[in-house]
C-alpha cells in the first residue's frame, strides 16, 4: 500500500518543518525551501516495487539542496531518475545546469551535491534505486547528471509512458517475486537510457574505434586465465557487462565466444608445432584456459571436424599444415 504524506491537514506555521521532514524522509535528507509567501501545500505518494522505490511529490514552487553535510550523515548510496510531470524545474549536479521541462527525464546521484529549483507549482515522479543494482561504471552516471534528457524522440520516448503508468498504477498485488523481477526489467531499462546518453556525450565520438582494441588485447594477453569472462573483462575496463557486449555487437561475435575462438587458435597452433617433447593435449589444453579436458576435446572437434590428436597427428605426417585454421563464429 503506499505511503502518502500530505500538508493538507498540518496546520499553517507548521507545514514547511512537516514537508522538509516528509520529503527528507521519503527520499534522502535535503533542506526544502518554499519560494512563496503563503501557506505552503504540498504531497508526496510512495510505493515499492522490490528494491525500487516509486515516489510522486506535488507541491508549491520550492528550492530543493542536498548538500554535502547531509550526504554525509546518511549512508544510503541511491540513484535517482526524476520525470517531470508538469512545471519545470532547474537542476544543477556535477557543475552542470539542466532547464528541465515537462516530459524530461534527469538522473541524478544522491551521494554527491545537488539541487532542484522550481518556480511555480510542480509535480514529478522519482525513482530511486540502490547505487550498485544498476551496474552502470561510475563515470556514465557523472555524464549524464546535471543534464535534461529529452522524451520527444528516441529511447526516452519509448521509456516515458511506460515510467508513467509504472508511477500511477499501485505496486502492492504483485507477489514479491514478480515485483523484484519487474524491478530488475526497469533497473535494465535505466542502464540502458544512462548508457546510451552517455556515449552521446562523451567528447570523443569515436570510443569505440579506441576501447574495442584495449579490450581485444586485454583478452589475447589473459586466454590462459581459466576465469576470464565478460564480467571480469568489464570490470577490468570500468564499463558494465551490457556495454562490453553493445561494443562486440557490429563485430558479429559475442565475446564468450571470441574467447572460446581465441583459444581454440592458439591451442591448434601449439598442438601443429614440430618438437621432440611435444606437450600432452591436456597440457596445451589447460595453459590456454580450458579448464576441462573433454570439453577442449569436443570444442576443438566441432570446431575443426578432426580431434586435437588427430589435428597433431596430420601435422606430423607433413600434411602442409602450419597452423589452426580460424574458427568461424557469430
Amino acid at each position: 500500500m503506499s505511503l502518502v504524506l500530505t500538508t493538507a491537514s498540518v496546520p499553517d506555521r507548521d507545514k514547511v518543518a512537516y514537508w522538509n521532514d516528509a520529503v527528507s524522509r521519503t527520499l534522502v535528507p535535503m533542506t526544502v525551501t518554499p519560494r512563496g509567501d503563503g501557506p505552503f501545500d504540498g504531497r508526496i505518494a510512495t510505493d515499492r516495487l522490490g528494491y525500487l522505490q516509486v515516489s510522486t511529490m506535488e507541491a508549491d514552487a520550492e528550492s530543493v539542496r542536498r548538500t554535502p553535510a547531509l550526504i554525509a550523515a546518511s549512508s544510503d548510496a541511491l540513484v535517482a531518475v526524476g520525470v517531470q510531470v508538469s512545471g519545470t524545474a532547474t537542476f544543477v549536479q556535477d557543475g552542470r545546469r539542466a532547464e528541465v521541462s515537462e516530459g524530461d527525464l534527469v538522473v541524478y546521484d544522491t551521494a554527491r551535491p545537488y539541487s532542484f529549483d522550481y518556480p511555480r507549482r510542480f509535480a514529478t515522479h522519482v525513482f530511486q534505486l540502490p547505487r550498485h543494482a544498476l551496474g552502470v561504471p561510475d563515470g556514465d552516471i557523472r555524464r549524464v547528471t546535471g543534464r535534461a534528457i529529452s522524451t520527444g524522440d528516441g529511447f526516452g520516448a519509448m521509456l516515458l509512458p511506460f515510467l508513467a503508468a509504472l508511477a500511477s498504477s499501485p505496486s502492492g498485488g504483485y507477489p514479491p517475486t514478480v515485483a523484484n523481477r519487474l524491478a530488475g526489467n526497469v533497473v535494465d531499462l535505466f542502464a540502458t537510457l544512462i548508457e546510451e546518453r552517455a556515449h552521446a556525450e562523451r567528447p570523443d565520438g569515436g570510443e569505440r574505434g579506441h576501447l574495442l582494441p584495449r579490450v581485444l588485447d586485454h583478452i589475447n594477453l589473459n586466454l590462459g586465465d581459466p576465469d576470464l569472462s565478460p564480467e571480469r573483462i568489464a570490470h577490468h575496463h570500468g564499463i558494465s557487462v551490457r556495454y562490453l557486449h553493445r561494443l562486440f555487437q557490429a563485430e558479429g561475435i559475442t565475446v564468450g565466444r571470441l574467447i572460446r575462438q581465441r583459444r581454440l587458435e592458439e591451442c591448434g597452433r601449439e598442438l601443429a608445432r614440430r618438437g621432440r617433447t611435444a606437450p600432452t593435449v591436456s597440457a596445451v589444453a589447460q595453459r590456454w584456459g580450458f579448464v576441462s579436458p573433454a570439453h577442449f576435446s569436443r570444442a576443438f572437434r566441432d570446431a575443426y571436424g578432426v580431434s586435437p590428436r588427430e589435428w597433431r597427428g596430420l601435422r606430423a605426417a607433413g600434411d602442409g599444415l602450419t597452423a589452426a585454421p580460424a574458427v568461424s563464429g557469430g
